[in-house]
């Protein structure tokens, strides 16, 4: 079965049409989408080109079911339209040998889609983060060069410039804010400069030529004057690390470490519960929040290790389906093998995934259920279309 003439040239038709979809779906989703968001918040050239390599990765569990898919339509779409289907037919050959080549790609393809997201995909992340961070003096300049300011609302701090020039800034307004969020000091200069110090996490902005206007309207001028503020925290390469952003052993471990923080809150709760201190209700409820917040990050985990194997089985559910409907069509072009096939499942399969994975993170009904509802839709209708193209 896997040996045959037959076989072979399905799947190197199947793989020949894959890798070219590939290639063209990656390359779109990557221009289209990702480098033109990268260039609007302000990333040059030059990193973007480094980041791409880094970005591939994290594109491909989308775009390998839905170039699967692609392949296995318009494949058997040729086949059924050239009649050569029902010559295999009529020269007694299974029609399951004739779906089996497509079986095989679905399946190394999820293989392929969980190995990604076991290792490959949190590390390009972590890259993508370091990159981010160890080269945050040319983010900065790139952002002020773009958008003309640095600011934002958890900063305690905003700068403005009228214009760039290499490591040269014109004009430069420096705004710093005081624990409440109030400006108390307001800096204006002929020129500054940037310089990032990230042994100490500061940014160091050396301006010239200027003067400095305190809350209370008393200024002063100086001809030479650095600036500490600190480093914007989204560049923190460690901080905030999503689930997404984890390899598997590292959320296992982190699924550990929130189950210990838990047993140590429900301990304190009923010792507080226990000690019945004046305060005890107030401290209760603040246990309790906690409590809950834990038991959120541990859904989040448990949603993330059944979130991907679901999403990597996508790859074998979208044949399932996609074999029979190809055949059924008898497309031979590859926008109407595109169309009756690859819209429908996705209006059908990527909402219900999004769907379940989100009431699932909320703690609505089982997790297995509802992360794996998506797939098991699938399963059932590939069957259910399969059983009936081998009866017919």
């Amino acid at each position: 079965m896997f040996g045959g003439i037959l076989f072979r040239m399905i799947f190197w038709d199947l793989t020949r049409v894959f890798a070219v979809a590939l290639l063209a779906i990656t390359g779109i989703l990557l221009m289209a989408g990702i480098v033109a968001e990268a260039t609007q918040q302000g990333l040059g050239p030059g990193q973007i080109l480094a980041a791409i390599p880094l970005l591939v990765p994290s594109t491909l569990p989308y775009t390998l079911p839905a170039t699967t898919l692609f392949a296995v339509c318009v494949v058997y779409g040729r086949l059924a339209a050239d009649n050569e289907i029902l010559a295999i037919k009529a020269a007694g050959v299974n029609l399951i040998s004739v779906v089996m080549p497509a079986l095989v790609l679905g399946a190394l393809m999820s293989v392929v889609t969980m190995g990604l997201y076991y290792r490959i995909i949190p590390y390009t992340h972590h890259l993508l983060r370091a990159m981010a961070f160890h080269d945050a003096e040319e983010l900065l300049y790139t952002v002020l060069r773009k958008q003309g300011m640095l600011s934002h609302a958890q900063l305690p701090y905003a700068m403005f410039v009228k214009g760039v020039q290499g490591r040269k800034l014109l004009y430069p307004t420096f705004k710093r804010r005081d624990a409440k969020g109030m400006v108390d000091v307001v800096a204006q200069a002929r020129e500054a400069n940037l310089r990032v110090n990230m042994a100490r996490k500061m940014v160091l902005i050396h301006m010239r030529h200027g003067v400095a206007t305190t809350e209370d309207g008393s200024r002063g001028y100086f001809e030479d004057r650095v600036w500490e503020v600190p480093l914007p925290g989204n560049m923190n390469s460690d901080a905030n690390r999503r689930a997404r952003d984890m390899t598997w052993k590292e959320i296992l471990e982190k699924r550990h470490e929130w189950g210990e923080a838990t047993e140590k809150t429900e301990s304190e709760i009923v010792a507080t519960r226990a000690a019945a201190a004046p305060d005890a209700a107030q401290h209760v409820k603040n246990l309790e929040g906690r409590l809950k917040h834990e038991n959120q990050q541990i859904a989040f985990l448990n949603v993330e290790l059944q979130m991907r194997p679901a999403l990597s089985l996508g790859c074998l559910c979208f044949v399932l389906v996609g074999c029979p409907v190809g055949i059924w069509f008898s497309r031979s072009d590859f926008l109407s093998a595109f169309i009756t096939c690859f819209l429908p499942i996705v209006i059908l399969y990527y909402p219900l995934m999004l769907c379940g994975t989100g009431m699932a993170k909320e703690g609505k009904f089982d997790i297995i259920s509802l992360v794996w509802a998506a797939d098991a839709l699938m399963v059932i209708l590939g069957v259910v279309l399969i059983f009936k193209l081998t009866r017919n």
